[in-house]
């Protein structure tokens, strides 16, 4: 998708999306993983990362 390593990081490296309302956050993985990060809409805290094209 992207040609240079400097877009890619920006775009996808520490973004996720909540899985129930779809919206982008971006937070370090192991925030993530140790599920100190929840959704600001939705208030929950299941998020997945966001897919490369």
């Amino acid at each position: 998708m992207t040609k240079f390593p400097e877009a890619e990081a920006r775009l996808i490296k520490g973004k996720f999306v909540c899985r129930k309302c779809k919206s982008a956050i971006r937070a370090s993985n192991m925030m993530v993983i140790a599920g100190l990060v929840k959704c600001r809409k939705c208030k929950s805290r299941i998020l997945r990362p966001v897919r490369k094209k």
